[in-house]
């Protein structure tokens, strides 16, 4: 059992619930990060589908206010399984209260044509990048990620702000564990949103809601324990007071890993 297990670690309790334990390691400003309740999600839907053969595909989830430190139930409801596709929801509680809503779609893998116009990021591997220090003041999560900048402008560096909201790197956890599903879904919110490369002004950008579709078979063949992933997160719009995320977590080989969008407010700060 690693870190991460731990702190995303399910426990049936009977009627497709589970029980998990949030951890204040995984704190943002207010609550824990979006990612890390996803990871938590995906291991509820996927001890409820009980099949290796039948992977995740697709996990949406909606966040509708911030959890709290401490015990969670993630309540799953088998929608439909066919004979090759599984559709299940998910509502995670603390209490009374409604923390998240989530779908997920787990299914065989199909035979047909497959191809990936999409290109990975040409930039030097990790060992290329110094190690970043991480301030005194960061927020919990900061310290939840071995990261390597190479795409964008790292915050808080004096330089000018990029012309695009593109930022990225190489990503990994501290404690070097195989890059499943659970670790994929929480990589699509564990870097620091793009949006603070373009802007100088304090936000916070909270969650509303975050699709992932898991794009290749994990862990994927050849990735070492001590691998890491790059991911590169890419906003376009800003409209109303909420802005949209879209991002990209590759092996080093060059294989689509995930694929995710989240919708996010954007709430300055003073």
């Amino acid at each position: 059992m690693t870190p991460f297990d731990t702190e995303t670690g399910i426990q049936p309790i009977g009627d497709g619930k589970y029980l998990a334990n949030l951890s204040p390691r995984w704190w943002v400003q207010q609550g824990p990060n979006g990612g890390y309740i996803a990871a938590i999600v995906l291991r509820a839907f996927t001890a409820a589908v009980d099949d290796e053969a039948r992977t995740p595909r697709s996990l949406t989830l909606h966040y509708l206010r911030p959890a709290v430190e401490g015990d969670a139930v993630v309540e799953v409801t088998i929608e439909r399984s066919g004979r090759s596709l599984t559709t299940l929801s998910a509502r995670l509680m603390q209490g009374d209260r409604l923390i998240a809503l989530a779908i997920g779609a787990f299914s065989l893998a199909r035979e047909g044509n497959d191809f990936c116009d999409l290109v990975m990021p040409q930039v030097p591997g990790p060992s290329h990048y110094a190690v970043p220090k991480i301030p005194e003041h960061a927020i919990p999560i900061g310290r939840r990620w071995d990261t390597r900048w190479a795409i964008g402008r790292p915050p808080m560096q004096g330089d000018s702000a990029t012309s695009k909201a593109v930022s990225g790197g190489w990503i990994r956890l501290p404690e070097c564990q195989p890059i499943d599903a659970v670790v994929a879904a929480a990589i699509t919110d564990g870097w620091l949103p793009p949006i603070f490369s373009k802007v100088d002004t304090a936000l916070a950008v909270p969650t509303v809601d975050l699709t992932i579709h898991f794009r290749s078979s994990l862990p994927h063949p050849g990735l070492a324990d001590d691998d890491f992933v790059l991911a590169v997160f890419r906003t376009n719009v800003i409209a109303d007071g909420f802005l949209e995320e879209d991002g990209e977590i590759w092996a080093p080989d060059g294989t689509l890993i995930a694929q995710s969008r989240q919708l996010a407010v954007v709430l300055p700060l003073s």
